[in-house]
């Protein structure tokens, strides 16, 4: 039998030491039942900070009531604050805020936060921003989106250096700016950009599981067992360099004539892919655990895109046991060994990209081991982790703040 302990006999070294609280203003002009990127991984990164004891204020663009009734009743556990929206131009289903600088800091002197985080870089973010800097309250961004690389998909390429100028102007006047990719951190770097920090992405790699594979969803697209299935899951837009997909089909399908192609999602150019590929699957728009349905039933995963800083796809189709081909940029770049977990072409190469989809198409037994690897290494990818480091550099700007506050106070008057 184990003695009896008093309560004197405990040491407080023993005890773990208490999570401090912080309160915390995250503002961002995407957020869930909005489906894309920024959103998804925004969500996860404040569920994330609310479990690690944060008060967290989550203040972004009222949604159009079709996307309101989808969300559901507000979260209790997140303090919202929604500002007024407008539609996004070619993406009418997102809204971007309006400046809101007086508001913002009017609610801010009110109820102080210790740091404020911005996730996107439109006016709100820009009001965020110089609110923040009129209470002398520590900011950190994110570096999600390159817009600057858009201007040759949608004819405003004159406009590239004067937008990359403004993303440059709005992030140095952050205390640190979080990127996904150490590859993208190089690059700003060399661009001008300062104090950049990485933090990843994460997956869920209970959603998005290979066990989800339908062989009735399978069936529906049009593909007997033993068929090959070729996807795409994401906007189909000009940005995303759609052209390449129905290229690699092409070379697919003349050595395997079943073989099927599916695109998950939607945008501008579903009518032009319809147009060019009348034969593929057009699934829509998906989300939640359909969506992850949708990956696993696909045996070969094409991404082709250019313009991602990370590419939250990339690694759910690797959670859901997908063959991945991509370029060797972004989330592939920097998790893809390839011909172990995934396969690479050359940035821009489009014809290597066709050529190792049709490699990959042709080799059942390649193509499944590096599934398993793909899986194996998406499950390493743990949101609490990614939470953590983004934590860290939130704790990092208040230190800082504190600390320049503290040799200002100390500091002999004139």
């Amino acid at each position: 039998m184990k003695p009896a302990h008093h309560a004197d006999d405990i040491l407080v070294d023993d005890l773990p030491a208490p999570r401090h609280s912080r309160r915390l203003a995250v503002v961002t002009e995407t957020y869930p039942p909005e489906v894309n990127g920024v959103a998804m991984s925004m969500a996860r990164v404040v569920d994330g900070l609310n479990r690690r004891n944060h008060d967290v204020q989550l203040i972004r663009p009222r949604q159009p009531a079709r996307l309101a009734v989808q969300a559901g009743a507000p979260r209790a556990d997140v303090e919202e604050v929604l500002t007024k929206g407008l539609p996004v131009p070619l993406y009418p289903n997102l809204r971007m805020g309006v400046p809101s600088k007086r508001a913002l800091v009017r609610l801010w002197s009110l109820h102080r936060p210790d740091v404020v985080h911005i996730a996107t870089e439109g006016p709100l973010g820009w009001s965020a921003l110089q609110a923040a800097q009129h209470l002398s309250l520590p900011v950190t961004s994110d570096y999600r989106t390159n817009f600057h690389a858009y201007g040759k998909h949608y004819r405003l390429g004159l406009f590239s250096k004067p937008i990359m100028g403004y993303l440059r102007k709005f992030h140095n006047r952050c205390d640190a700016t979080m990127v996904p990719t150490e590859t993208m951190r190089v690059q700003l770097a060399e661009r001008g950009f300062e104090r950049l920090a990485v933090v990843g992405r994460g997956v869920d790699a209970q959603r998005f599981d290979p066990a989800r594979r339908s062989d009735a969803m399978r069936e529906s697209w049009g593909a007997a067992p033993g068929d090959l299935v070729m996807g795409y899951v994401g906007r189909l837009a000009p940005e995303k360099n759609l052209g390449v997909v129905l290229a690699a089909y092409e070379a697919v399908k003349a050595a395997h004539p079943r073989a099927r192609l599916v695109f998950v999602g939607d945008g501008p150019m579903r009518a032009e892919l319809a147009a060019r590929a009348p034969e593929a699957v057009f699934a829509g728009q998906r989300s939640g655990d359909d969506l992850a349905a949708h990956y696993a039933g696909l045996d070969l995963f094409l991404f082709p895109s250019l313009t991602e800083t990370f590419g939250n796809v990339t690694t759910e189709a690797m959670a859901s046991g997908c063959a991945v081909v991509a370029f060797d940029s972004a989330a592939a770049g920097e998790l893809i060994r390839s011909g172990v977990n995934g396969w690479l072409a050359g940035a821009g190469r489009e014809a290597d990209f066709v050529a190792t989809a049709r490699h990959a198409a042709s080799d059942a037994p390649a193509r499944q081991a590096v599934a398993d690897a793909a899986r194996a290494t998406a499950r390493r990818l743990d949101w609490g982790d990614i939470t953590a480091r983004f934590e860290g550099v939130l704790e990092g700007a208040i230190a800082r703040a504190e600390s320049a506050a503290l040799l200002q106070g100390l500091q002999p008057a004139a």
